[in-house]
């Protein structure tokens, strides 16, 4: 039995769009050290917040510092949305 021809077709290639030389043009560099600082700053006020009984790092605040030390990492988790 003969073997079939193998047709080559040229490979697809998309026009480049404006919309994505826009996304490699922009500089991301700021991203993962925010985000790793606002993780980190969360971090040690929840712990400065527990080591020292309530009374570090706003005593006003009371229990108030855990939810500002979440807050801290949530803007974290925030920032990181912006990592590509």
């Amino acid at each position: 039995m003969p073997k079939s021809r193998i047709r080559k077709k040229a490979d697809y290639t998309p026009p480049p769009s404006k919309q994505a030389q826009a996304i490699r043009l922009e500089n991301r560099g700021w991203v993962a050290p925010v985000m790793l600082a606002l993780f980190l700053i969360g971090l040690a006020w929840i712990v400065v917040f527990y080591v020292t009984d309530g009374s570090l790092p706003i005593h006003a605040l009371r229990n108030w510092n855990i939810v500002v030390g979440f807050g801290f990492i949530a803007g974290g988790f925030g920032v990181s949305t912006q990592w590509k």
